[in-house]
């Protein structure tokens, strides 16, 4: 097919998968269900597995998972010549696969899970537990070591800063006419991605400005504090955790926790993470069907989908904890205050 007739392609193929996606409204049956077994019938045709719940759970994860990332291979593989920043989104799988097996390594575990993304995979994962002969002539060759205890969260920080670069540049190299809109949605994934990431060390680490500066991904190695993706997580590293007068002026202020009473609130990550994620969500979709006959489409759509991996991960913690259904929707970000 010529590139006008792929992209016609890939959106119809595309709006006919999320159409069926838990996102959305259709996220509350992700919610409605009570047992394992049947979240497993909502989302599979395949019977469901005879094993343990421990074991359900992590193969409803995975099989979710393995579907998103072949779906998307098959859509971009519609294209004779896929742009380059559609592969490079599949191969934050490679990354994320990397420090999984160092991290286990570290530690004498066992094989994680493989996110598969072949043929576009840039390591060689026969290699394993070879680390040097896994990532060897690849971008990644410099990884060539298991990292020990105390280094592994600042590899994985390169690791992150690599990928950001390496897909932004992918980015730079889209025509004109399609390069803007996905710059800026690139730009807020990851903005909003660095925001949640510093609360978390913030509020969770109690971890000072200084230290957090360092684990944050950001594109300009000249000035990070006002770089396109890290210049708002810069900008909330002085504010009190405990102070509502600190953020009310706040850029996402809308994003934030409830504050009935002023003189009694701390901020809650997990609370602003669900709903950037809602807010990310209703402009991606927006997004996706605004450039139907560009890049945008399989972009937003990535996204979306792995939106909803998150919320189906959600649902299956929510059952093995016998979680509160209402506390769920609102961790989920799918439930007003």
């Amino acid at each position: 097919m010529d590139r006008s007739s792929a992209s016609s392609y890939v959106y119809a193929k595309a709006s006919g998968m999320l159409a069926r996606s838990y996102v959305g409204p259709r996220t509350e049956k992700l919610f409605s269900v009570h047992t394992l077994s049947e979240l497993w019938a909502l989302l599979f045709d395949d019977e469901v597995p005879a094993v343990p719940e421990m074991f359900l759970a992590k193969q409803i994860e995975e099989k979710a998972l393995n579907r998103f990332l072949n779906q998307y291979i098959k859509l971009v593989n519609s294209y004779s010549k896929p742009d380059e920043v559609l592969i490079t989104l599949l191969e934050s799988y490679d990354f994320d696969n990397l420090k999984l097996m160092a991290a286990s390594l570290t530690v004498g575990g066992e094989k994680p899970f493989i996110r598969n993304i072949q043929p576009y995979s840039i390591i060689n994962y026969d290699a394993y537990p070879d680390i040097a002969k896994i990532t060897a002539g690849s971008i990644l060759s410099w990884y060539n070591k298991v990292p020990g205890v105390h280094e592994q969260r600042e590899l994985d920080t390169k690791l992150d800063i690599q990928f950001v670069r390496r897909l932004w540049a992918s980015v730079e190299k889209l025509s004109a006419s399609e390069r803007k809109p996905v710059e800026e949605l690139i730009a807020l994934v990851y903005s909003i991605r660095n925001v949640i990431w510093a609360m978390r060390l913030k509020v969770f680490y109690k971890m000072p400005a200084e230290e957090i500066k360092k684990r944050l991904a950001f594109v300009n190695t000249e000035n990070p504090k006002d770089d396109i993706i890290a210049s708002d997580a810069f900008a909330i590293l002085n504010k009190s955790v405990d102070s509502w007068d600190d953020w009310e002026n706040w850029k996402y202020a809308e994003f934030l926790n409830p504050h009935e009473d002023v003189n009694v609130w701390n901020l809650d990550p997990l609370w602003v993470e669900a709903k950037t994620s809602r807010y990310f969500y209703d402009k991606a979709l927006k997004d996706f069907h605004r450039y139907q006959s560009s890049s945008m489409v399989l972009v937003t759509w990535f996204y979306i989908k792995m939106n909803e991996l998150h919320y189906i991960r959600t649902a299956v913690e929510a059952i093995r904890l016998n979680a509160d259904e209402n506390q769920v929707r609102e961790i989920a970000g799918m439930k007003e205050a």
